[in-house]
């Protein structure tokens, strides 16, 4: 491109960042409405206690009827819940599974305004898409202040590598700062390139020009959710997981309508069945409101088209753990965070058509994907590995198509309430940092339909959530001088229960040690305690993949130490809830089934690639294997695994044996074929697998076969 024609294409984007500028100021200066919860309520941590599960269940069972019942336990549902019983309505849940085991508990972890819908609200004039960055950022700094311990500001870097772009990016992130207006998280930046290397050094620095930094949140996603559920029940709510409904209740109103005057509900884990009836019945389901509406009527139009959005778990190592970074484009349109969570490094989303499941699976195409796509941002120096991915999970989207609009392709850019002729009222659609919001045009619906009187009006704007009352950032300095914890552990503490961290550490065992005093871990790479699994119960706990995946979050993290740590996390649990040997058998089968949908075969299993490997290569391998096969039999069993590590000085045991052979057995035979040793090696050059158990016994072998030629021809001497 010549001098003349950069300067042309510069004018051009100045020209469109002042457009950009003056939409801004257009939306600013328009009059907007006022909000219905003007002002903070924050209020002082309460001397209420929150109920028992049993106790809940059997509010829930004992017949009296609810101002309304919340079928659904995500965030919205939780947050109708919250905001009902603050208005002082007999409020009810039930979930089927377990709060946040479904949409809300596999986001981005993100809480923002969405910069996307700023570009087109701007780009197009579009005041709805104005209107609902606005909404989001106010819905981000309340979810920022009433839960401190869970929430906290990130800073974003948006990488430039085409001058042009550098004027551009810097207006349209400050009309997100100027939109924010008193709410802004922190004011945002522009870098210098070795400014940008500096704060995020595995960028790569090839024509890279600088790089805007902006803010916006970050959250535990099943934390938050579980956080909302447990302030409703404290409020006064009955709200209980591992409970299904199954059926609808109707009844002859006084203009002689049938209507919806509760639902028939099962008790998930004993089966038991009884009615809950309530004036109002809210249908919070995310992507399963259809299901709830077809008992309604089974001819009802669908409102919901599923999109399945992946995220993988890489090591901490792929970002800065204070910085993240947003790839605006990808190749096909879409864009990717690479955010820090959690001391490791997440990377999504994707968005595909998917059909509607309780445990969809991550699809390698996805994984591929997202790796190649943020492979194209990092250092060469930084080899991007299939291996390194250590959880990968798919989370279904609620794309909702507008019942309002005669076009039934519509899909609404926001959240939808729909009421149904039996007055069922549905909402879905929206996006985690609005569940607030979304809860708030709910009950309002609620009161209208169902004629609730004495509304006092929405109460959550500034609510303080369970554990956020009497957090403070140094929280977790007293958790190591009163208790004798590692540093990790106590912050990990502090930033999940808050102010309830020092009932967890009450339930501490010793470790036996001189330091810590307190804290036995249920994994050796993770900062989770035993004691969590057994306050877990007292969050209504239910099942081994509860603690796993939503109470601690080691499934989402890793989910091959997640694997590790089942047996011990049943064992707790086990005790603490009375299983006998079936319950038991049960959940481990429950869990393991759960976590292959975290990706756990891929990330401990060699799945079927080609074999690259060079002649050398395969030669050097192909005398290995046979120094395994001691049978010379042509493949590796169990005896001659145990026999050659009984060789090498190593003592393992037979299951340990089984998961060995495993990893590399492809074709399920219970032994390891010369192919299928080869491909495990080839997989581990290639990066398709790391870390595997087998293979690094395969490198040690190697490796002192190696030392021992040199020994033997006497070191060169």
């Amino acid at each position: 491109m010549s001098f003349t024609s950069r300067l042309k294409v510069l004018a051009g984007s100045l020209a469109a960042c002042g457009s950009l500028y003056a939409g801004v100021r257009y939306f600013s200066d328009r009059p907007q409405p006022l909000s219905a919860a003007e002002g903070s309520n924050e209020s002082p941590v309460p001397p209420l206690t929150i109920p028992t599960r049993s106790e809940q269940m059997a509010r829930l069972r004992v017949g009296e009827e609810f101002d309304i019942l919340i079928i659904g336990g995500g965030a919205t549902g939780c947050g109708i819940a919250l905001d009902s019983v603050l208005r002082g309505f007999n409020t009810a849940l039930i979930e089927r599974y377990d709060f946040s085991s479904g949409t809300s508990s596999r986001s981005t972890k993100l809480i923002h305004g969405g910069v996307r819908y700023l570009e087109k609200a701007i780009k197009h004039f579009d005041y709805e898409q104005y209107k609902l960055v606005k909404e989001a950022l106010h819905e981000r700094a309340n979810l920022l202040k009433i839960a401190p311990h869970l929430s906290a500001p990130l800073p974003i870097m948006l990488p430039v590598y085409r001058w042009w772009q550098v004027p551009y990016f810097w207006v349209g992130i400050k009309a997100y700062d100027l939109i924010a207006g008193r709410q802004l998280v922190k004011s945002s930046y522009y870098v210098s390139k070795s400014k940008a290397l500096e704060e995020f050094p595995m960028l790569k620095n090839d024509r890279l020009c600088g790089g805007i930094v902006y803010y916006d949140g970050q959250h535990n996603d099943a934390r938050m959710n579980l956080a909302i559920g447990l302030t409703a029940a404290r409020e006064g709510a009955t709200v209980t997981n591992h409970v299904e409904a199954v059926g609808i209740i109707k009844e002859q109103s006084e203009e002689g309508e049938e209507v919806v005057r509760g639902a028939r509900v099962r008790d998930a884990l004993t089966g038991e069945e009884w009615d809950v009836r309530a004036k109002v019945v809210i249908n919070a389901t995310g992507p399963f409101v259809d299901k709830v509406r077809h008992m309604d009527d089974p001819e009802a139009r669908n409102l919901v088209m599923p999109s399945a959005g992946l995220h993988i778990v890489l090591p901490g190592y792929y970002s800065p753990r204070t910085m993240g970074l947003l790839d605006p484009a990808t190749s096909d349109g879409r864009v990717i965070f690479f955010l820090p969570w959690e001391n490791l490094t997440i990377a999504g989303t994707t968005d595909s058509p998917t059909e509607l499941t309780h445990l969809p699976m991550p699809r390698e195409e996805d994984i591929k994907f997202i790796l190649s796509e943020i492979k194209a941002y990092l250092s060469p120096n930084l080899s991007v590995r299939r291996g390194d991915v250590l959880a990968a999970w798919s989370g279904i989207r609620p794309l909702v198509f507008d019942p309002n609009k005669a076009d039934t392709q519509s899909v609404a850019r926001n959240h939808i309430i729909e009421v149904r002729d039996s007055r069922l009222i549905t909402i879905s659609g929206g996006k985690w940092t609005t569940y607030r919001s979304m809860a708030k045009d709910a009950v309002d619906k609620a009161v209208e339909v169902g004629g609730l009187g004495d509304d006092r009006g929405c109460l959550t704007d500034g609510f303080l959530l369970v554990g956020g009352g009497g957090w403070s950032p140094t929280l977790f300095i007293r958790l190591i001088q009163d208790y004798g914890f590692d540093i990790d552990v106590a912050k990990n503490l502090a930033n999940t229960y808050g102010d309830q961290a020092p009932e967890v550490a009450k339930l501490a065992a010793l470790t036996g040690r001189r330091w810590p005093v307190l804290g036995l871990r249920l994994s050796q790479e993770f900062p989770y305690i035993e004691a969590e699994v057994k306050y877990a119960v007292r969050e209504y706990a239910c099942t081994a993949v509860d603690v796993l995946a939503r109470r601690t979050r080691l499934a989402f993290l890793n989910v091959q130490a997640a694997h590790e740590a089942l047996p011990r996390i049943m064992e707790i649990m086990a005790a603490e809830l009375g299983w006998d040997k079936n319950r038991k058998k049960h959940e481990l089968q429950r869990a393991q089934v759960f976590l292959e949908t975290m990706g756990y075969k891929a990330r401990t299993e060699v799945r079927d690639v080609n074999i690259d490997l060079s002649y050398q290569e395969a030669k050097e391998y192909g005398k290995i294997f046979r120094q395994f096969d001691k049978d010379r039999d042509g493949h590796i069993s169990i005896h001659d695994l145990r026999k050659a590590l009984h060789e090498m000085g190593a003592s393992v045991t037979e299951e340990e044996l089984r998961e060995l052979i495993s990893e590399v057995d492809i074709n399920k035979n219970a032994t390891i074929e010369e192919e299928e040793f080869l491909k495990m090696m080839s997989a581990l050059k290639t990066g398709e697998v790391a870390n595997s158990r087998m293979a690094s016994i395969v490198q040690r072998k190697r490796e002192n076969e190696q030392k021992i030629s040199v020994d033997r021809s006497g070191g060169g001497l």
